[in-house]
Order: structure tokens, then sequence, then C-alpha cells
């Protein structure tokens, strides 16, 4: 389909050259469309900017709903135990996507946005990361009955950043483990450090270590 082609393709040149510096004459070409295809869809390059936010955004909450759907409803009502085991799902999905290919082309376009937010931040986070961070707020306060909101959002931030790294700082990453690329062994690795660390950041707040 020409507009998904075309808001990958913008997608990777955005994250290359943000908004000012890409073309959408360049964008066409990569896409093999005619460049009346970004005005006729998006008006221009700032909507075809915001599309590939949302773009972006939708790709993430699909992939994450299937696991955070289950736990939606009421995560107050879960046991603590069955909260901290859910927190543990939830993160270790999105490192599953985080670890995967196909955010690669988005990790570029993601950093900027965090770096020097517009209104395509806000499409990001209202999109994918917000209601992700929310249901993490209240799992977390069940299952470790922390009540300081402040507090929780530190550690939720704290949970979700050790993920985040591995993407934000992929080169970093590769360099220190002497890699050229995080293949599938190393990749479980990674998820099994993660699921380990969250276990026993919970295990912290709840005042067992």
């Amino acid at each position: 389909m020409i507009e998904n082609r075309l808001l990958e393709t913008a997608i990777k040149q955005f994250g290359r050259n943000g908004l000012e510096g890409a073309s959408t004459r360049t964008i066409a070409k990569a896409a093999g469309t005619a460049m009346s295809s970004i005005t006729y869809h998006y008006g221009g390059k700032e909507g075809l900017y915001l599309a590939a936010a949302d773009h972006i955004a939708r790709q993430i909450r699909e992939q994450m709903t299937p696991i955070m759907s289950t736990m939606l409803a009421e995560p107050q009502n879960l046991a603590p135990e069955e909260a901290a085991s859910c927190i543990v799902m939830v993160v270790d999905r999105l490192a599953q996507i985080l670890l995967g290919r196909e955010s690669a082309n988005w990790a570029g376009f993601i950093v900027r946005e965090q770096m020097q937010p517009t209104e395509a931040f806000e499409r990001l986070y209202s999109g994918a990361m917000g209601p992700m961070m929310a249901l993490l707020a209240g799992l977390v306060q069940t299952a470790t009955g922390m009540t300081d909101r402040q507090e929780i959002r530190l550690l939720v931030l704290t949970i979700v950043g050790q993920v985040l790294v591995f993407r934000a700082a992929h080169a970093t990453t590769l360099h220190v483990l002497e890699l050229t690329s995080i293949d599938e062994a190393t990749g479980a690795a990674i998820r099994a450090r993660i699921q380990n660390n969250v276990k026993a950041i919970l295990a912290a707040a709840r005042g067992e270590a």
C-alpha cells in the first residue's frame, strides 16, 4: 500500500534528518511515488511528519494491546503477586518490540522528539506510551502498596527506562556487548535480565530486599 510505504520511508528520513532537514522530494522518490501524493494525503511535509508519528504510535499500540487488554479494567483488584506478574509481562512485551528490527526505523524519530518535543511527541505519547505508563502505574501501586503518586511514577520510569536504553542507546549496547547486532540469543538474555531486574525492583519497593 502506497501510504504505508510512504510513511515508513518518511519515518526513516525524518529520523535521520529531522523535519527541517528531510526532503519531500527524497521521501517521495524513495517511496516510489510522486511528490503530489504527499500533498494529496497529508497536505505537505508538516502533515506527513505528524502522520509518521501517528503511524509509529499505532504500530506500538497494536503490538502492546493484546498483552495489555486483559489488565486494563481494574488493576487495583488484582492480588499484589498478580500485579507484579502483569508488570513483568508488559515490560517484557515492550522489550520484545524494541529489540526487534522494526523498531530500529522508529528510533531516530522518537529520540529527536524526546530531545526537542513538538506536537508529534504528544501524538507518540498519547497514542502509545501514555496508556502503557498509566497502566503500569496502577499495577505498581497494587504490587507494592505504594501510595505516593510521584514515587510510583518514578518507579515506573525506572522500570521502563531500562528497556528504552537498548534502543535509544543501541550503538553503546552493541559496543559494550562486543556485537555487530543483537541476535536471538542475546535478545533472550537481555529480556531475562530485565525480567529479573523488574522483580528485584518491585521486591525492594515492597521492603523485601
